[in-house]
């Protein structure tokens, strides 16, 4: 029997984005997200938490949404607050893979988890 979901998280629902990070560039890139994220952008599109980290070029950013996260992405793709981001990240965020045509292209594939059952 497969682990129970967390409550509020459903399969999903968590997206994480893997890209290159110009090093020194995290206080920028966080400055982006938060003022993205005072806008009503996050709730149209269902966000429920984002985290950002880096190690030396390495960006993971992780979003939870409240449903189904490739369908938000989707969404957002669609709304100019998304539109502004991308533009304002490209001086600092580059794609990892050669090969990036879109932001599906950065979404990690989770091959494991494991949580404690109650």
């Amino acid at each position: 029997m497969p682990p129970r979901q967390p409550p509020g998280q459903r399969p999903g629902n968590r997206v994480v984005i893997v890209a290159k990070i110009k090093p020194g560039a995290e206080e920028s890139v966080a400055g982006v997200f938060a003022d993205s994220d005072a806008t009503s952008l996050p709730k149209d599109i269902g966000v429920r938490e984002r985290s950002l980290f880096a190690l030396n070029d390495l960006y993971v950013h992780i979003v939870d949404f409240e449903h189904d996260a490739r369908d938000a992405m989707k969404i957002a793709q669609q709304q100019s607050g998304f539109t502004d981001i991308s533009r304002r990240l490209d001086p600092f965020i580059t794609p990892y893979s050669p090969d990036w045509s879109s932001p599906a292209d950065a979404m990690a594939s989770r091959f494991y988890h494991w949580h404690v059952r109650d």
